[in-house]
């Protein structure tokens, strides 16, 4: 256990002796770097190896091979500004067609803003909305007992008022079950492909390499905690790492902590889960707390439901 505890920790923070470029405001269509999974924000964005629920359609299409049954999941999140960012996401596993798909939509909206131009720098009474949206189609399988690759599709668009930009972007995913303790790696490349033009300027994709591992650090009939390491090489910005650990009780009850290093607005994160058993479904809520530093606090909550 501890071999594999050091290994975990060398892999997800090695990139930094070999990256150390920031370019800060050189890629476009940042919405698609905003996480989906309140479970996910409360420990700290440290998922990637771990997921096992719908929200692998955002985070690691190859950890949809985890799920069994089919899954629908909808996250709302309320940001500064009265921006707001929604999330619905559907997992349909597929044994006849030899893998699990899914589909999911991404809105981040705006509301109404002033209209203001160089020549123009008041409000004049006319209003804009700005509007991101995204559609994404998954498929995973598994290769062995052990080994799972995923690929997402996405048709990603901004609009600005009349003005849009419209292309697409991918993802690439695998996931690595060791069978000890809990531990697992995975390894993600989102959102690669053309760059994007919006009037005359073109730009590109919030291109992110990501690797992660899990382990259980306590495992029994009644509890099960996990630690949870990520670390992510954008192409925009100076590497950042995530910190994660999610107790569960009775496979019913969880709580979840996490912190973010090398974010402008990191900072601690905090979260709640429950499962409940239904008739003919389980319902699973979770809420997640983070301290957004220089910005107001983010909430945000997940409703998943399994049939």
């Amino acid at each position: 256990m501890r071999k594999a505890l050091i290994f975990l920790i060398v892999a997800v923070f090695l990139p930094s002796l070999c990256f150390g470029q920031a370019k800060v405001g050189t890629a476009g269509a940042q919405f698609l770097e905003i996480g989906v999974s309140a479970r996910a924000m409360g420990m700290g964005e440290a998922f990637l190896s771990i997921v096992d629920d719908a929200s692998a359609l955002y985070y690691n299409p190859a950890g949809l091979t985890q799920l069994e049954s089919k899954e629908v999941m909808l996250t709302h999140i309320e940001y500064p500004a009265d921006i707001k960012y929604d999330f619905a996401g559907l997992v349909y596993p597929a044994p006849n067609f030899g893998g699990v798909w899914g589909v999911a939509f991404y809105v981040l909206n705006t509301g109404e803003i002033p209209l203001t131009t160089p020549d123009h720098p008041l409000p004049c009474g006319v209003n804009f909305i700005a509007r991101d949206f995204a559609a994404g189609l998954s498929y995973a399988r598994s290769l062995t007992d052990r080994f799972s690759i995923g690929a997402t599709f996405k048709f990603v668009q901004e609009a600005y008022g009349d003005e849009k930009a419209t292309g697409w972007a991918a993802d690439m995913g695998t996931l690595y079950n060791s069978g000890f303790k809990g531990f697992k790696v995975a390894m993600v490349i989102s959102n690669f492909g053309p760059d994007f033009k919006f009037l005359k300027e073109s730009y590109p994709l919030p291109m992110n390499f990501k690797f992660g591992g899990t382990m259980e650090v306590l495992n029994n009939h009644v509890n099960k905690t996990t630690l949870n390491l990520e670390g992510s090489h954008p192409n925009d910005n100076l590497e950042k790492y995530n910190i994660g650990v999610e107790h569960w009780y009775k496979d019913t009850f969880s709580a979840r902590i996490g912190y973010n290093l090398e974010y402008d607005t990191g900072g601690i994160s905090v979260g709640l889960g429950v499962k409940l058993p239904l008739s003919y479904t389980n319902l699973k809520i979770d809420y997640g707390y983070h301290d957004f530093g220089y910005l107001e606090e983010i909430h945000k909550f997940s409703l998943g439901l399994t049939f």
